[in-house]
């Protein structure tokens, strides 16, 4: 708006006129708007075209305000004898001109409405009206008309006699427009030449000697008028020049040429094209706006204002993106871009228009794809994992597929796995599938649980890697069988015990856990009459019934069983001797309750006489059986053994003092 004919509101952004605008002048008026928000450096613009609407406020103006003309009085009716041409600045109907006679002295004359050819209607003659004086008006079709009038006069000779001795002479232009939408037909050009001469000599007849091309233009020989034979297209050929011959009716013929240039005006039929319908580009990403990306163009064959161009891009899928310079068709960045968000922008309008009116468009296809840098490290789906797995795996077992994301592509999303941290040599991991398996036997007795970090990497030298990590818990596979702390065991108890007293307590361990740990205790062999029994959860070995030291004193071949709970159940054995200890329950018993010995009173002292013995059922002290003698051995004849029970003479007898002697003897 370099002459400041508008104004905005800053606000509202409200365009008002600020001073008279001329159709005239400027047709078409192209703003840039500019909005910015606050104080941001940051602005958008957009380009508003304003056409002038033509009002009819030019009337038709003729050239000259007069004019004459002389004719013979020979002139045949239907002679065009003048051509009256007036220009009107407004356009279409506003500019339109008709033509008529507004007042005449005689029905000699008439003129043709649209051509504005003044013909002959009849004869005239000189010696009855020298002189005819026509008013010519030439009225737009504006709403309402204006009208501008031409005085022409009319002045009619009679022959003399002319010696042909003047050429004819252009007062016509050589220079002439036309708009290339005219209609075959249209009046392009009126070629005037005057030749003084009288009569025949004098009469001028036009011819087209050459230039024209294609036939494109008619010449009428009489009245000079040049119209159009073919529809004119400027983008073929914008410009002719004709070379026109005035050639009069003396004998000879003297003629006179003109080169008549003929630009023909251009009319915005032409649609601006684009050099591609598909423009294909790439541009990396995370860029910082204001990144050149393409430049697009277009080629409008018109000329002037039709053939100025301005492009944009029009509303679509991500097109916010992007601003492009509407002279120049370059395409910026609008923001930084982010392959991850979006990789391919496919704007479907990259529009251009001219600046003719009405304008003409068209669209064009941009693809721009956003390359990949690699600003994304890989992810794995869990900050860290915990998996079981039973100790019974061969080696080379998969235990998990790992798997992490990279949201970058090619190379920079391409990941590759690894293990740190201690795995004991048991585990390795595919660098490329993220497959984790086991490189060894595991056996959970040995080790239980790993704790490892599984790395994921891509190609980048500038991003951290990711970790997560990897809890491995080994189940336990029933794969030891209970051992008993001693496979010999030891143990006493004494007789007469009431029933289920404790004897021992045997213990086995297993090292698996949960069930396949768990141990249950039984008696295998050597308890066929139930006289122990066995807690089976503690291994407590008590009695089952009351022991008889003297019916059994020993239990020698009794054998224990440790069994898990496992699936197949395993077990062991031990071997358990239990002693029965002996307690005084059983007196001594004499061989015989009553002994008779005979003996001669002539044996000598210190003879035996006999011997006493008693059994006792016990054991140890328990059975170790002393003697004495009682009673019966008041007078010392006789002394006892009182560990063997020899029973001795210490006193000569005498069978007429003591024939018998009955001797009390205690067994203890």
């Amino acid at each position: 708006d370099p002459h400041g004919k508008f104004s905005i509101d800053p606000q509202f952004g409200i365009i008002r006129t600020k001073k008279q605008l001329d159709h005239e002048a400027q047709s078409v008026v192209v703003l840039t708007v500019q909005s910015q928000l606050g104080n941001s450096p940051v602005y958008t613009s957009t380009q508003v075209n304003i056409s002038v609407t033509d009002i009819n406020d030019n009337p038709p103006v003729f050239l000259t305000k007069s004019d004459k003309v002389t004719i013979s009085h020979t002139q045949p009716p239907g002679t065009a004898i003048y051509i009256a041409h007036a220009e009107d600045k407004d356009s279409h109907l506003n500019g339109a001109i008709k033509y008529s006679i507004a007042s005449k002295q005689s029905d000699a004359f008439s003129i043709d409405p649209s051509l504005g050819v003044v013909n002959l209607t009849r004869t005239v003659f000189a010696e009855k009206q020298q002189e005819y004086t026509l008013h010519i008006a030439a009225e737009d079709c504006g709403s309402p008309p204006l009208t501008s009038l031409l005085m022409l006069t009319v002045v009619i000779e009679e022959q003399k006699m002319d010696i042909n001795d003047n050429s004819p002479s252009f007062l016509s232009s050589p220079l002439s427009y036309v708009m290339e939408d005219v209609e075959v037909g249209f009046l392009v050009h009126h070629v005037i030449a005057k030749d003084p001469d009288e009569g025949r000599n004098g009469l001028v007849t036009y011819h087209i000697l050459s230039g024209n091309e294609n036939n494109a233009f008619v010449l009428d020989k009489i009245t000079g008028l040049l119209t159009t034979a073919q529809f004119l297209d400027r983008e073929v050929q914008e410009r002719y020049s004709l070379t026109v011959i005035a050639l009069d009716d003396g004998s000879p013929a003297l003629s006179a040429t003109q080169v008549l240039t003929i630009i023909v005006l251009d009319v915005n039929d032409e649609t601006p094209v684009f050099l591609k319908q598909l423009y294909e580009t790439a541009i990396h990403e995370n860029r910082d706006p204001g990144e050149f990306v393409i430049r697009v163009e277009a080629v409008d064959r018109d000329a002037g204002l039709n053939s100025f161009l301005q492009y944009e891009i029009l509303p679509g899928t991500g097109y916010e993106k992007f601003k492009m310079n509407s002279d120049s068709g370059e395409l910026v960045t609008a923001a930084s871009l982010d392959r991850e968000a979006q990789e391919v922008f496919s704007i479907k309008g990259s529009s251009c228009h001219d600046l003719g009116s009405p304008s003409r468009s068209s669209t064009a296809q941009l693809c721009v794809t956003v390359l990949d840098e690699n600003d994304h490290s890989p992810l794995f789906a869990e900050t860290q994992y915990q998996i079981s797995v039973t100790e019974d795996l061969e080696e080379g077992s998969a235990i998990l597929d790992l798997s992490a994301s990279d949201k970058d592509a090619g190379l920079n999303g391409e990941v590759m796995y690894s293990l740190i941290d201690d795995t004991y040599g048991a585990f390795a991991i595919d660098s490329v599938t993220g497959s984790i398996i086991t490189t060894k036997a595991l056996d959970r007795e040995t080790k239980s649980q790993y704790t490892f970090r599984a790395v994921a990497s891509d190609h980048s030298t500038y991003f951290p890697r990711s970790t997560t990590v990897m809890t491995v818990l080994i189940q336990d596979v029933n794969d030891n069988g209970p051992k008993f702390e001693q496979s010999y065991y030891k143990a006493s108890v004494w007789e007469g015990q009431s029933p289920k007293t404790d004897i021992i307590q045997v213990f086995a361990t297993d090292l698996d856990s949960g069930l396949n740990g768990e141990i249950e205790y039984s008696v295998l062999s050597g308890n066929e009459d139930a006289t122990f029994l066995i807690d089976s959860a503690r291994g407590i070995l008590a009695t089952n019934t009351g022991l008889d030291y003297e019916n059994t004193s020993s239990y020698r071949f009794l054998v224990l069983l440790a069994s898990d709970c496992g699936t197949p159940s395993l077990n062991s054995t031990a071997t358990v001797l239990i002693t029965v200890l002996d307690v005084n329950d059983n007196p001594p018993v004499f061989s015989s309750p009553e002994y008779y010995v005979h003996v001669k009173e002539s044996i000598p002292i210190g003879s035996h006489i006999t011997e006493v013995s008693a059994k006792d059922y016990d054991a140890g002290t328990n059975a170790e059986i002393t003697y004495a003698i009682i009673s019966g051995n008041d007078r010392g004849h006789f002394c006892l053994d009182g560990r063997t029970g020899s029973v001795n003479l210490m006193k000569m007898l005498d069978y007429e003092d003591t024939m018998k002697f009955t001797l009390v003897i205690q067994a203890t």
